[in-house]
């Protein structure tokens, strides 16, 4: 693996890597400009449109398998989230406002507009679940249908915690703190995210995330999306359900039968249905990663629910 390393936009610095093309086959990587700042996004394929989101600390490279799957039947629309990878990091605000789930959907709706696609089916990913989510409750008239994978809405994780909560996913409130996640991280960034190989990810998905769990920026930017969780999201989330507001478009619940998210929660089913109307889903064998470790299961299941 050759590496070099570089500086984009200002000093911000990234690492150019040479890798053989494994993943995203006729797919085109652009820069697209938003009002909040710029996406990194790839998009390939034909057919209707469908956004793809990632999770923490991943970026767009982790959907590559997924992607080739669904290019012969849909559009597909990757990009790095707002604070992830090589897309913008958001302002800092007290609240975290600007890395608010809102206000993350606002700029990929804005991106996908750019693109030619006013309306589109959206599937997100853990922390990329949450954006969906939102951009499904605040947009019906743009997302059509919604998929969420190891994801439930902010306010059903806060009022849920309990000591399965506080064992296993401590980390949420840890990042909520100022500053220490940031240095804990960036003391030894691939120790913190340990686990991952390119033999998993594919090598040049695993050269993107060392890319951005090295980048001071890009940490930052990953932390305050959980900052905005527990200081902004949950707001949002509240004053929908005070309000009866739910989703109204069909929706599709999946999650990672060898993660933890039914095992702390139940039936993740059962609270989706606290807030969309029309709601199904199903476990899938994985772990958490699962666009990674069983991107086949993964693809078909969002292809036959979209179709």
């Amino acid at each position: 693996m050759r590496v070099l390393k570089g500086k984009v936009r200002g000093d911000r610095v990234v690492w150019i890597v040479h890798l053989e093309k494994d993943m995203f086959n006729d797919f085109s990587l652009v820069e697209i400009e938003t009002e909040a700042g710029v996406l990194r996004v790839r998009h390939g394929g034909a057919g209707q449109p469908v956004l793809l989101l990632h999770g923490h600390p991943r970026t767009h490279m982790t959907w590559g398998r997924v992607a080739d799957q669904l290019a012969d039947r849909f559009s597909v629309i990757c990009p790095d989230l707002p604070g992830f990878g090589q897309s913008y990091v958001p302002v800092d605000a007290p609240d975290s406002r600007n890395s608010s789930k809102r206000a993350k959907a606002i700029a990929l709706i804005e991106m996908m507009e750019s693109l030619g696609h006013q309306q589109f089916d959206v599937v997100g990913h853990d922390r990329g679940s949450l954006t969906a989510f939102r951009m499904a409750m605040d947009h019906p008239d743009v997302v059509r249908r919604l998929i969420t994978v190891d994801g439930l809405p902010v306010l059903e994780h806060l009022e849920r915690a309990d000591w399965k909560f506080a064992r296993d996913w401590w980390y949420w409130f840890f990042f909520a703190q100022p500053e220490k996640p940031e240095r804990a991280i960036l003391a030894n960034p691939t120790a913190w995210y340990s686990g991952v190989s390119p033999d998993l990810m594919g090598p040049e998905a695993y050269a993107d995330l060392l890319s951005a769990i090295h980048d001071p920026g890009v940490v930052h930017g990953m932390i305050e999306d959980y900052r905005a969780g527990v200081r902004i999201d949950h707001e949002h989330d509240r004053a929908d359900r005070d309000a009866g507001r739910k989703i109204t478009r069909p929706m599709l619940c999946l999650w990672s039968m060898r993660d933890d998210l039914e095992k702390i929660y139940g039936d993740p089913v059962a609270i989706w249905r606290n807030w969309a109307n029309n709601v199904t889903g199903y476990g899938i064998d994985s772990g958490h990663h699962v666009a990674e470790e069983n991107p086949e299961v993964l693809a078909k299941s969002i292809a036959s629910f979209l179709v």
